[in-house]
């Protein structure tokens, strides 16, 4: 019969140099494995997000009093319904450019004047990526400064046509 072999002792250093391996081993397999995991989610991730994000889309979509979504031509009173800007020249300008980022809210809850929607234009092309507007970007100015200007602010209006009433009777 063949005798049994017995394992091989192993020094010290052999050892250390082979937890070594072994820890790189599993190191790469693991690497390996969030690899391939990440090829495997981040897809369906992706298209989780974009789902949501339409989603989210149709549950914004503006809709009238009874119900019916407002189409994207609506102008009631000069506004334009489905962004709520108003409707002057410039108007094609500012939302096929503006409204191409972000909401219309942000250009509507804000107020500056030329020069400032000036520098908030410099200030989102130099941060935020925005693209060299061209011609459009005069345009997009006065349309901004005309419509979204500061408001005189100050003492408010005097009262008229007030029925006051008289505690002394």
């Amino acid at each position: 019969m063949e005798q049994e072999k017995e394992p091989k002792k192993l020094s010290r250093p052999e050892l250390d140099e082979l937890v070594k391996r072994l820890n790189r081993l599993v190191g790469l397999t693991s690497i390996i494995v969030l690899i391939a995991l990440f090829q495997i989610m981040v897809p369906s991730y992706l298209e989780q997000l974009t789902s949501a994000a339409q989603e989210k889309d149709r549950m914004i979509t503006p809709q009238s009093a009874n119900g019916e979504e407002i189409s994207d031509t609506l102008v009631v009173n000069g506004i334009h319904m489905r962004t709520g800007l108003v409707v002057d020249t410039g108007f094609v300008q500012v939302k096929a450019n503006c409204l191409a980022c972000h909401s219309s809210r942000l250009i509507t809850q804000n107020k500056a004047t030329k020069d400032g929607w000036a520098h908030t234009i410099v200030w989102m092309q130099e941060t935020q990526k925005l693209w060299d507007l061209g011609s459009n970007e005069e345009v997009i100015i006065n349309y901004l400064a005309k419509h979204y200007a500061p408001e005189e602010s100050g003492r408010r209006k005097q009262l008229q046509d007030i029925e006051w009433y008289d505690y002394n009777n």
